[in-house]
């Protein structure tokens, strides 16, 4: 489903900052690398996503140190979990002078009960269709997320009441996220003090 918003100022989702650090000289180099030969936004767009969401490693599944929160780290280090993945690719995205926001959704840590946790993942503005949700989180079985506007296809489905997507774009990272990044030396800390927030009502 594409998002329609008015009134956005898109200065915003191209801002380079302190951890959508997309001027940092290996995003750049990257973003370059990744987007050469494309004529379109579209080509652009999945070639970015399909690099965050294939080559990236997700440090759950894959149990992997350092815990990264910038950009800049988890292209570096080639490993973060959902919320720094979808740092990387609104850096990426910007690189390329695409806007490009944040995402969450509430979802059960475990696949049919609480506790709930926040998943992160993205909205970039394609130009024929608007704001399009897209999840880098990195596929696995049961999981297939892809790039196919108009329609989108992420990651993970609702199973029950609490769970859902908060409707803001968001152009920063949220503060819970950070402080669960930051504050984590290892892998299993992070999974084990997952951010929450209930949704709106």
């Amino acid at each position: 489903m594409i998002v329609k918003f008015s009134g956005m100022n898109m200065q915003e989702y191209l801002a380079c900052s302190r951890y959508i650090d997309w001027q940092h000289p290996a995003i750049t180099q990257k973003a370059q690398a990744l987007t050469a030969g494309s004529t379109s936004v579209e080509d652009k767009v999945k070639k970015c996503f399909e690099f965050v969401r294939d080559d990236v490693k997700h440090s759950w599944d894959y149990q992997l140190n350092p815990v990264t929160c910038k950009a800049s780290d988890t292209l570096i280090h080639g490993t973060g979990f959902c919320y720094a993945k979808s740092h990387l690719l609104a850096a990426l995205l910007r690189a390329n002078h695409i806007p490009a926001g944040l995402c969450y959704q509430r979802l059960t840590i475990a696949d049919d009960r609480p506790p709930f946790c926040l998943h992160g993942l993205n909205a970039v503005f394609l130009p024929e269709y608007g704001w399009y949700r897209l999840d880098a989180r990195g596929n696995k079985p049961g999981v297939s997320a892809q790039f196919c506007p108009p329609h989108e296809k992420l990651a993970f489905d609702y199973v029950m009441q609490g769970e859902g997507m908060f409707p803001q774009i968001w152009a920063e990272p949220m503060d819970v996220v950070v402080s669960c990044l930051e504050s984590a030396n290892t892998f299993q800390s992070v999974a084990d003090n997952l951010p929450d927030m209930p949704l709106p009502q």
